[in-house]
Parts: structure tokens; C-alpha cells; sequence
């Protein structure tokens, strides 16, 4: 509007004539001679011309504002854009945090139903077990007075029948005694067992409302029990069949003699006693298996004694132990396998020349990449081994803040010894506290599963 009246000010700025025929451009001697009244009217237009000026300049300065002010209505629009997508995306964390709120409701609702089960069952059983050992004090009463009895009737020499008759009867006591016994024992094993489940289903309840369903379930699974043959055989009596001057030396050697199924096999390395390992065959050869983890069931965050020595089940989730590595890397050339498995069911896997270090050097490790399919986190790796009861890491205490042991480079670095996670972690310290492989400066990959082997090489540098 304010430049539409510019214009038609402008126009009539040029268009105006001079009366009585006056030119415009008359100088100023000419002006001078014109009468007063031509000379006021040649004053007016000077004035219109001035104002035509001004508001030109007006129009010009509008314009610069006008182009100004959409440039920020513009910028303005893209603000509005970019929060309307975080606006989006927050929309969809509340919607996963709600989904989340209703499976902690089920589970809490699920567990509490099982710990009334549990209670009811635990009275019952205790019952029972009061009712056994009453039997059995009763029993003991008969037996006393039958012992009594019997006393009595050697005095009085019994025929043979009688003597027969009372065997049998002590036969039978001893029986029953036995199977009470047996069956008082299995009792309060089940109700020990029963009272521990009991308490965990309270500890359970109690952390519902400020933990995640995860970390709940982890400190549930810390309970499986370590499974036999993780020992030197040296030290186990039962395994008195087997020669031990005829075992192999690896799960490689033991391919070589023959052997083609994956599973549990005694070797004995160089300088070591024989201990048992599970060895994974290959239609190329046989692989020594020090690591596996799979669903969580072994609890990894253990002191140095532990990792030193090996836990876990061999069948399942287990860790070798750093004597029995050691005592395996130490006879060759060898190559470090590591297996992946990540939440989307993705498999990965490296190779690595590498070299162990003795209890001396903390198990110092050496590896150099020789193969892998993802940004590698361990390539030209040197560290020494840490746990959360000794850090041989002098800058940081990775172990300490975080969980597991492991070859700890960077606290922010690979870790397949930390804390197992039954569902994908969403957050980052979640991540970092359980199993992943971080390479330098990239992004973590969660893991669902791994798995470390050795693999024997020949002088030529190929596989035994």
C-alpha cells in the first residue's frame, strides 16, 4: 500500500504542469522577472519534487525491509520444521517408554502370582517335613523297644524262625531308616532352594520401581552354579582311565588324530597339566575354545582369582581360565578367532596373530589383524588383563566402572567379558556395562553372542 502511493506521488511529481505556459527548467534570472504568484508555484513544486525524493528513498529502504523480513519469516519456518521432527521423535521415546511401563506392570503382576505360589507350596512342604520327622522319632521309639525286645529274647536262645523273623525286621528298619533320611534331606534341600527363590522374588519386587527388567534378571542369573571340568585332571581321582603321557596337546592335534565332532576334550599342553577343553571341529580343523557367551546363564563379572583359573559351564557359557591359555599359546604360532552375533542376528568374525604374556606381564596381550568383516576395535591391540579387584591398566580403572574382566585398552573400548543383556540396551551407559565391540572413534555393536577360539598354526604359517 505505502509503495502504491509512492508510485502515484512520484507520478504526479512529473506530470505537474507549469501554469501560464512556464517551462520547468526557466533559470533563475527568468524566475525572478515572473510574478510573485509564478514564483510561489514554481516553490511548491520544488517542494513536491523534495518529498517525491524523500519518499522514493522510503520506498527503497521498505523494499531492503521487506526482503529482510522474509528472509527471517524463512528462517522462522525452518525452526518451526526442525521442532516439529524432535517434537516427532520424542513422541516415539514416550511411546517405547510406555511399552516398556506395561511389560514391567505384567512382570510385576506375573511375579508376584509365582511368590504366592511359592509361599503356598513352602508351607505345605514344611508340613510335610514335620510330619516325616514325627514319623521318624516314632520309628525310632519302636526301633528302641524292638531293640529292647530283642535283647530279651537272646537270653532266652530264640528258635530259628524267630531268628529269621528278626533280621528281616532289621532289615526293613534300616531300610526305612535310610529312605527317611534320604527323603528328610531332598526335603529341606527343596526348602532352602524354595526360601532362596523366595527372597530373590522379594529382592525382585522391591527393585521393580527403580530398575530395569534387565538389570533384575541379571542379578537372578548370577546364581548358576559352575559346572565340573574346568579343573586340572591331575587333581580328579574319576579320571584315573586316562593316560594322560597320550593326550593331545590342543583341540587341533586332537582333529589330527582323528577326532571330528565338536565337544569336550582332555588335552594336555607343554609344561602343564592335562585339563579338560571344548574343542570345535571344522571340516578345516579344530579350534580351542577359550570364551563363550550365549544367553547370559554364567555371571562374568568376577575377580581375578576367577578369571585366572576359569568358571562357567564348558557346554554352555564358560571362560577357560588365563593359566590354561596361556599354557595353550605359549607352544606356537596361533591365531585368535573371535566370533560375533549381534541383535539383529548378524554374524561377524576376525582373525588376529597374537602373543600371550605369563602372570608376570598380567597376561599381556598382542594382536595384529590378519582378517574381519567390521571396522576392527582391537587392530595392533596391547593390554594387560584387569579385573575390578586388580587394575593393571595404571591411567583408569575401566574394570572398576564398568563390569568383567577384560584386555582393557580404553574404558570406552570392546569388552566381551561385561555384563550379558537378555534384550537389546537402548542407553549408552547400558551398552558400555555389557557386551560390545566399539572400533576407535565409531559406532558400539551391541552383541547377543560371542565366542574366542585358538587355532594352532604350522612352521609354514597354515593351519594344523
Amino acid at each position: 500500500m505505502k509503495l502504491a502511493l509512492l508510485f502515484v506521488l512520484l507520478a504526479l511529481a512529473s506530470a505537474f504542469p507549469a501554469k501560464d505556459g512556464t517551462p520547468e527548467d526557466l533559470d533563475a534570472q527568468t524566475v525572478t522577472e515572473l510574478p510573485a504568484q509564478n514564483r510561489s508555484r514554481f516553490a511548491m513544486l520544488d517542494d513536491v519534487r523534495l518529498l517525491a525524493n524523500g519518499l522514493l528513498q522510503l520506498g527503497h529502504s521498505l523494499r531492503d525491509f521487506v526482503h529482510k523480513t522474509k528472509g527471517q519469516i524463512k528462517d522462522i519456518f525452518q525452526k518451526l520444521s526442525i521442532f516439529d521432527r524432535s517434537f516427532s521423535q520424542l513422541s516415539e521415546v514416550t511411546s517405547e517408554i510406555r511399552e516398556k511401563e506395561e511389560e514391567l506392570k505384567k512382570t510385576t503382576t506375573f511375579l508376584k502370582a509365582n511368590n504366592q505360589e511359592i509361599k503356598s507350596l513352602s508351607l505345605e512342604i514344611s508340613s510335610k517335613m514335620n510330619n516325616i520327622l514325627q514319623e521318624r522319632t516314632q520309628l525310632q521309639s519302636k526301633v528302641g523297644s524292638l531293640e529292647e525286645k530283642l535283647s530279651g529274647l537272646t537270653e532266652s536262645l530264640p528258635n530259628a524262625q524267630q531268628l529269621g523273623d528278626i533280621a528281616q525286621l532289621k532289615e526293613v528298619i534300616s531300610t526305612q531308616e535310610k529312605s527317611i533320611t534320604a527323603l528328610v534331606k531332598e526335603v529341606k534341600g527343596q526348602h532352602e532352594q524354595l526360601n532362596f527363590q523366595r527372597n530373590k522374588i522379594k529382592l525382585l519386587e522391591e527393585r521393580l520401581n527403580s530398575e530395569t527388567f534387565q538389570e533384575t534378571v541379571d542379578k537372578i542369573s548370577n546364581s548358576t552354579p559352575e559346572a565340573p571340568g574346568l579343573e586340572y585332571i591331575a587333581n580328579n581321582s574319576t579320571n584315573s582311565s586316562i593316560d594322560i603321557n597320550d593326550l593331545p596337546v590342543d583341540c587341533s592335534h586332537a582333529f589330527n588324530r582323528g577326532e571330528r565332532n565338536s565337544g569336550i576334550y582332555p588335552i594336555k599342553p607343554n609344561q602343564s597339566e592335562p585339563f579338560y577343553v571344548y574343542c570345535q571341529m571344522t571340516a578345516d580343523g579344530g579350534s580351542t575354545v577359550i570364551q563363550s557367551r550365549q544367553d547370559g546363564s554364567v555371571d562374568f563379572d568376577q575377580m581375578w582369582a576367577k578369571y585366572e583359573n576359569g568358571f562357567g559351564n564348558l557346554e554352555k557359557e564358560f571362560w577357560l581360565g588365563l593359566k590354561k591359555i596361556y599354557a595353550i599359546a605359549r607352544q606356537g604360532s596361533s591365531i585368535l578367532q573371535i566370533e560375533l552375533e549381534d541383535w539383529k542376528q548378524g554374524r561377524h568374525s576376525f582373525e588376529y596373530n597374537f602373543t600371550l604374556e605369563g602372570p608376570d606381564s598380567h597376561y599381556a596381550l598382542h594382536l595384529t589383524q590378519v582378517s574381519g568383516d567390521l571396522p576392527d576395535a582391537m587392530a595392533n591391540y596391547t593390554a594387560s588383563f584387569s579385573t575390578k579387584d586388580r587394575n593393571n591398566k595404571e591411567d583408569s580403572s575401566c574394570a572398576h566402572n564398568y563390569t568383567g574382566g577384560w584386555w582393557f585398552n580404553a574404558c570406552e573400548g570392546t569388552n566381551l567379558n561385561g555384563r550379558y543383556s537378555h534384550i537389546r540396551p537402548r542407553g549408552r551407559t547400558e551398552r558400555r556395562r555389557g557386551i560390545y565391540w566399539r572400533p576407535g572413534g565409531g559406532n558400539t555393536f551391541s552383541l547377543k553372542s560371542s565366542k574366542i577360539l585358538i587355532r594352532s598354526l604350522s612352521n609354514d604359517g597354515s593351519f594344523l
